[in-house]
């Protein structure tokens, strides 16, 4: 990102809220030095890291990284934050994708990832409680022995606060949902430093506003979430993957369509296309596998269940032209498989080194997926970019990789022009211009087109939440001049 367009960037933040000059800031700085010690870093290999996820909009570093251990200091930093009107730009595991650690105004990054502990654990009631800066890795490795999980799998391992932050989801969405159902309770410090908690373990309550959900997908615009308390499941006794392959895109996800249809209870279903397909063969090295378009399945229950399940897909996919049936049964096959579909991004990436990567994650209506799907690889070829695609088609959300340039400035506008017809065709299909990543700085115009004047709503709970809109400042949408 050139020095023109940060500026560009900027002008549109400070026209409306005025932040704190230089000296201001250098002096809350001090105080936050005080409290924290070495805690507080302004070196600016640490800054640079803080203010920029895994995406394609550049680094805007904040004046300085405070690593925070509790509730109590988080408190104490927002407080003195909101006094002194700095801005402040929560940091997870730093792995979003639409410019959510982007420090747009400066200020502070209030790093959550040492704030990692399992509070507690209720297998009997299928829950537990979690600092925000525990990954989904490490909480699935401190439950194996209960014989429970938390389900919600977006791929990187991602921080449980920053997940419910953007209100994630990923590969199992199709059967647990996505962070919004998973999430039953909040700690949370607002704007201006107070410690609040919302919902709690009941599994359901009619008491007040819905404050759990107006948090969840908040993007760290309305407060910081300190804890979280999620709904786990138990480990399925049978767990079998699968893989099949088509010879075209259409036949691949008319058979998503009719496994949805069909109610089967499968857990997982993956699309990757033709040239996806070829990135992770090579990539992931993928033994006995075509570059052909190729559906991942996993199905969970008991041995009973999955059988049924299993003889369902496999004849529905048959009568779609699916063939080359795999079966991957051992955890050693299923985790392999997995991989591989995990890795899809950096597989894509390898098509072109170099290149920057333009991801969209649009969603649809299920019954609506085949002609959203299509579009976006006829207008990818047409566009004579490198896009791979890859999707949690179960649940009709989808990615197209574009790849890019960064010195191209031609290409640049193409990939952009491309993206921008791909938002605007699952919006004509009553779609969103997100499944997962949420809006961050990369989408905001986006947002406008799909929820029109449900944004000045938006903006209005923000003010009422964040008055100094010291908050992730530039997220989500801009205020209002």
């Amino acid at each position: 990102m050139t020095s023109a367009d940060k500026l560009s960037i900027q002008s549109g933040q400070t026209a409306a809220f005025h932040y704190a000059d230089q000296a201001t800031r250098s002096q809350v700085i001090e105080q936050l030095q005080t409290l924290l010690g070495d805690r507080l870093i302004t070196a600016q290999a640490v800054r640079d890291q803080h203010g920029q996820g895994e995406d394609s909009y550049g680094c805007m570093a904040p004046d300085a990284v405070a690593m925070v251990h509790s509730n109590e200091e988080v408190a104490e930093v927002l407080a003195l934050c909101h006094q002194h009107r700095v801005p402040v730009v929560p940091y997870g595991a730093g792995s979003s994708v639409e410019g959510h650690l982007m420090a747009l105004e400066g200020g502070i990054s209030l790093d959550l990832s040492e704030m990692n502990q399992i509070l507690e654990t209720n297998p009997e009631d299928l829950d537990c409680r979690v600092q925000a800066g525990v990954t989904r890795e490490e909480l699935n490795q401190a439950l194996r022995y209960d014989g429970i999980f938390f389900p919600i799998d977006p791929g990187a391992n991602a921080s449980i606060g920053g997940m419910v932050s953007t209100r994630a989801s990923g590969t199992n969405a199709v059967r647990y949902g996505t962070m919004r159902e998973n999430v039953i309770g909040l700690t949370v410090v607002t704007p201006d430093g107070r410690i609040i908690k919302t919902g709690g373990r009941a599994r359901k309550s009619s008491a007040g506003y819905d404050l759990t959900h107006l948090y969840t997908g908040a993007e760290g615009t309305l407060g910081v979430i300190t804890e979280i308390q999620l709904r786990l499941h138990p480990i399925p006794d049978t767990i079998k993957a699968a893989t099949c392959q088509f010879d075209d895109l259409q036949s691949a996800v008319d058979t998503v369509i009719s496994v949805m249809q069909c109610a089967i209870p499968i857990a997982r279903i993956e699309l990757l296309n033709e040239l996806q397909m070829q990135a992770c063969i090579g990539y992931s090295k993928l033994e006995g596998f075509e570059p052909k378009t190729t559906l991942f399945f996993e199905f969970h229950g008991t041995a009973g269940s999955v059988a049924e399940q299993v003889e369902l897909v496999e004849d529905l996919a048959a009568s779609m032209g699916g063939s080359a049936f795999k079966w991957a049964e051992s955890t050693e096959e299923r985790n392999a498989l997995w991989k591989a579909r995990h890795q899809a991004y950096f597989a894509g990436l390898s098509l072109q080194p170099g290149a920057s990567v333009l991801t969209t994650d649009v969603c649809v209506p299920v019954s609506r997926l085949a002609e959203a799907v299509l579009y976006a690889e006829q207008e990818a070829i047409a566009s004579g970019l490198t896009c791979p695609i890859v999707g949690h088609v179960g649940d009709g959300n989808f990615h197209v990789l574009i790849l890019l340039d960064e010195n191209d400035a031609e290409q640049q506008a193409r990939g952009k022009a491309l993206s921008k017809a791909i938002v605007a065709k699952a919006l004509e299909l009553e779609g969103t211009c997100t499944g997962e990543h949420g809006i961050g700085f990369g989408k905001k115009g986006y947002l406008l087109q799909e929820r029109g004047e449900s944004v000045d709503l938006m903006r209005s709970m923000k003010l009422a939440l964040d008055p100094h809109y010291i908050m992730n400042p530039g997220k989500i949408f801009d205020p209002v001049v």
